[in-house]
């Protein structure tokens, strides 16, 4: 390797190279000890000399063994990148081993602001870091008052996803990298086998859109409370078998070593580099097998209790504090692993090459430093308001325009079922499911921008990890809380980076929901679960929207808006039938704005407001809507697109975020009975809007209540007490009416079980 640097020019001689790496030795060596600080100890002597008792915490907490390990592995990343010159992006799936990237950030000076004002290396500052850890200190406001967490964070340099689900990184990394950039990925040997699609990678990567990335398996060999599976199984050889039957070329590496490990890394690079040229004259073959790096290792090596279950937490067999047998074997570990202050820093110095190779530090690789926008922002071809249309049919022509009018901008698309039933058939056409041979006649392509896979996780992840380019995920609505944790990883770590100051730069990412609840009526209960909608109803407003287009304008200037945020998930419910539109440009314009909008009638002077949100909710309002109208009775006829939009704001975020008291009180005054009937369930729905519920008298929530089957939408409609006619009983019982005075005998013999629920239809009429 070396050789190959001093003949390309990176490196000057063998000797530098050579040194460069005896120097990422001493910095691990000084990152073991430190980890193990950060689990036990309240104090640091850089002088090496044992510490005492009432040095120790009382407390130790710390995903040790981990940590230990990932040392090894990021010392080799600042290696590679010291040895040629090339600042790499990297991730981690195994967050909860944080203390290894914030011990070796603080050796090297690599820090964030938040640390940096903090820590430093010496005794002092050394000490307050390994305090800090695990301080369980608050701010007033509740925030953390230490700037490090179990996990990574805002705060940890570098970080990009906090990586508590683990499994998510290793669907994510190989779709990261833009073509130039190069990406170190440190994944887990648990999360591999546990997670299924980690071991697709080989299918996603193309040399022609893809930057180099460099898979290392960290493999230790156990779980928290047990050995792995790959382990019982047969170890390295078995892991080895197992990924060459899926497209990885296994590379064996030595993960005490960071040279092997460097090694490794470079041998990765190298390979992939050869396909990028041979793909420029057409020789690059799909099915040529992508480099894997296994890092062997034993759990916890350098310290201690190293291979045993005590080495995931705290290895050592009792608290230093109070026993002397566990004191002795730290201070004996730290004794061996101690590396002279002045040594210490000559490490430092070799290692730190940013200057002389004009490169980011770490901190500021590709992936944290994403600033991504449209170039070009397509105008909206308005469908006329009148008539009806499928809203996926307008976001697929609208998507189509956005990624045409941007080509610079990588598209993905994470797809788990079929796009043309979804109504996606432009965006199929376009960019085509990308499959290793492609089929004649077929939407295929090997470099397609649709990645397809029955794996709501894996293709989910193909879009998120994407960050430097344009994305779109689509899901039935049923199947899309397979998709939370991987979106809720991405909305809490974009939350914690504004407000750490350093809001993220990656385009908005809409995730569409459809074949939703109320169209899937026919496909039984199974395909009827808004329950995605409702769980990111209850996250950060500011972080997240859900919206809920009620027609085909009102879809296309949704997804406009969403692209328009940045580092925010908009997930959109949106029907694949056709629909009547409602919306005009300005509506739509106002919609997506907004979050809500009076379609008809004066809320200051109406007796009571009628509101919809979702499309086949607002058919069943407006049937209501005009028998009131028939009536003489004058409701005022809402649509609520956005219901986190009139939430209390929980925090100085989302007061940010929702609307103000005027232009909630413009559509609900304060005192005006109300009727809402929502595409969720009611009692999430109305929990959101709280800020607009009147109690109980006067307010009324009409939704799915869990009744379906194989039925049709008015079916599903009446089976949830959603029909117009219950919208108008629910009406008449907010204004204390008596329902005969809105509704015929048999429109209330049905709803009381003796009718015909024929006459409750609205969408179908």
């Amino acid at each position: 390797m070396l050789d190959d640097l001093v003949q390309t020019g990176d490196l000057p001689d063998v000797r530098t190279g050579l040194l460069r790496l005896a120097a990422a030795d001493r910095v691990a060596s000084a990152g073991l000890s430190l980890v193990a600080h950060m689990t036990y100890a309240r104090r640091v002597r850089l002088d090496g000399s044992a510490l005492s008792a009432e040095d120790f915490k009382r407390h130790p907490e710390g995903h040790t063994g981990g940590s230990l390990n990932m040392v090894i592995a990021y010392a080799a990343y600042l290696a590679m990148n010291a040895l040629d010159g090339r600042t790499r992006a990297w991730m981690m799936g195994q967050g909860h081993c944080v203390a290894a990237i914030d011990a070796l950030n603080v050796i090297v000076g690599n820090m964030t602001p938040a640390h940096a004002q903090r820590y430093g290396l010496d005794d002092e500052r050394l000490s307050r870091f390994v305090s800090d850890f695990y301080s369980f200190a608050t701010n007033l406001d509740g925030s953390p008052a230490s700037p490090l967490g179990s996990h990574v964070n805002a705060h940890t340099a570098g970080g990009t996803q906090e990586g508590g689900y683990l499994g998510f990184t290793e669907l994510q990394y190989v779709h990261a990298p833009l073509p130039g950039e190069r990406l170190v990925a440190f994944l887990s040997d648990g999360a591999f086998e546990e997670q299924r699609g980690s071991d697709w990678a080989p299918r996603w990567w193309r040399p022609q859109d893809c930057g180099l990335v460099a898979p290392v398996m960290i493999l230790n060999g156990r779980r928290i409370e047990q050995r792995t599976q790959i382990d019982q199984l047969g170890g390295e050889p078995w892991l080895h078998h197992h990924l060459r039957i899926n497209g990885f070329e296994p590379l064996g590496l030595d993960g005490r070593d960071p040279a092997s490990i460097a090694w490794g890394i470079h041998s990765m690079e190298q390979h992939q580099l050869d396909a990028v040229a041979r793909a420029d004259d057409g020789r690059y073959d799909t099915r040529e097998p992508l480099r894997y790096g296994i890092a062997e290792t034993t759990k916890g090596f350098g310290f201690p209790g190293a291979g045993s279950n005590r080495a995931h937490n705290l290895p050592l067999p009792a608290n230093p504090a109070e026993d002397s047998v566990s004191r002795a074997l730290f201070n004996n570990a730290i004794a061996q692993l101690h590396v002279p202050l002045p040594e210490l820093r000559d490490a430092v110095a070799a290692l730190s090459t940013h200057e002389r190779h004009q490169r980011p530090r770490e901190r500021d690789h590709a992936l944290a430093c994403r600033d991504v926008r449209l170039a070009n922002i397509p105008e909206i071809v308005w469908e006329s308001a009148s008539g009806s249309e499928s809203p996926m049919a307008a976001i697929d022509r609208q998507f189509c325009a956005i990624v045409q009018a941007n080509p610079g901008l990588r598209p993905r698309v994470g797809n788990p079922d079929e796009l043309r039933s979804n109504r996606l058939d432009s965006t199929l056409d376009l960019l085509k499911h990308r499959v290793l041979d492609a089929e004649p006649g077929v939407a295929e392509s090997p470099t397609g921008g649709v990645i397809t896979a029955l794996n709501e996780e894996a293709v989910v992840c193909a879009a998120l990890g994407n960050k430097g380019g344009l994305n779109l995920v689509v899901t039935y609505e049923a199947f899309a809380p397979k998709m939370l944790g991987a979106l809720r990883q991405e909305i809490t770590f974009s939350r914690q980076l504004t407000e750490a100051g350093r809001p993220p730069g990656w385009l908005g990412v809409p995730v569409i929901l459809t074949s939703q609840t109320w169209e899937n009526a026919k496909n039984e209960i199974s395909h009827q679960d808004p329950t995605l909608a409702e769980v990111l109803l209850g996250e950060m407003a500011d972080a997240v929207s859900v919206v809920f287009p009620p027609d085909a304008n009102g879809a296309m200037a949704a997804l406009t808006q969403a692209y328009a945020h940045r580092g925010r998930i908009t997930a959109m419910v949106v029907p694949k039938r056709d629909v009547p539109n409602v919306l005009d440009a300005d509506a739509a314009t106002r919609l997506a704005r907004d979050g809500a909008i009076c379609l008809h009638g004066d809320p200051a002077t109406c007796p009571a407001i009628l509101t919809a949100t979702g499309a086949y909710q607002l058919a069943a309002a407006r049937r209501a809507w005009e028998r009131l109208q028939q009536l003489g009775v004058a409701v005022a006829l809402a649509y609520l697109a956005e219901p986190a939009r009139l939430r209390v704001a929980r925090d100085l975020g989302e007061a940010r975020y929702v609307a103000n008291d005027e232009a909630v009180l413009a559509i609900y005054p304060a005192e005006t009975p109300r009727v809402f009937v929502c595409h969720t369930r009611p009692e999430p729905y109305l929990g959101a809007l709280r800020r607009v519920d009147t109690g109980p008298r006067t307010t009324r929530a009409l939704g799915y209540i869990n009744r379906g089957g194989t039925l049709e939408v008015d079916g599903m409609l009446f089976a949830n007490q959603c029909s117009w006619l219950h919208v108008l009983a629910a009406v008449a019982d907010v204004l204390a009416m008596p329902r005969g005075d809105l509704l015929s005998p048999d429109e209330i013999a049905t709803l009381q079980g003796s009718g015909d629920p024929a006459i409750a239809r609205s969408v179908l009429r």
